[in-house]
């Protein structure tokens, strides 16, 4: 959530507990009657009343993927910007392959185009890592552009795994 929609949750008394060092007061109006000026204080990671959403899909995009990867061809193995990567999909979707995190990896451009309408293993062009569905912790990091150090040090807890990405 943005800043706006937390302190909202503050306001509101929305927020069951937060976790973290304190961030800057945040500071509204002056109460015309006493003169007391109002002040929340918020937590960098905040859970919040409200209802789970079952069957929760983590969303699929090109930035998360390429993060996952860590922007590296999962073929040649060489690092990329996110310009010259694009999606391959393992099994291609012509072939019944479905776009879903388990069957897309990251891949230069070259490869993909060298790969074409195979699998890796009729290309001759193993894949360097398994393709695989983030948890919704390892989704969050993913997503994020900037990740506070409590919060990274909150989220990386619940990875599945050590993750070369979320150093």
């Amino acid at each position: 959530m943005t800043a706006h929609e937390a302190i909202s949750a503050y306001a509101k008394g929305d927020v069951v507990y937060g976790v973290g060092d304190p961030l800057p007061p945040v500071f509204g109006g002056v109460q015309r009657l006493t003169g007391e000026r109002s002040r929340i204080d918020i937590q960098p990671i905040v859970a919040i009343q409200g209802r789970v959403v079952q069957g929760f899909s983590l969303p699929l995009c090109n930035r998360t993927l390429f993060r996952r990867d860590d922007h590296r061809c999962l073929y040649c193995g060489r690092k990329f910007s996110r310009a010259e990567l694009t999606r391959d999909h393992v099994l291609p979707t012509s072939r019944g392959g479905i776009d879903r995190w388990e069957n897309v990896v990251a891949a230069c451009k070259r490869c993909n185009w060298v790969k074409d309408n195979r699998t890796p293993e009729e290309a001759g062009m193993p894949l360097l890592a398994v393709p695989f569905k983030p948890n919704t912790w390892e989704w969050h990091f993913l997503a994020k552009e900037r990740i506070l150090a409590d919060q990274m040090d909150y989220l990386s807890r619940q990875f599945c795994a050590e993750r070369d990405w979320a150093h």
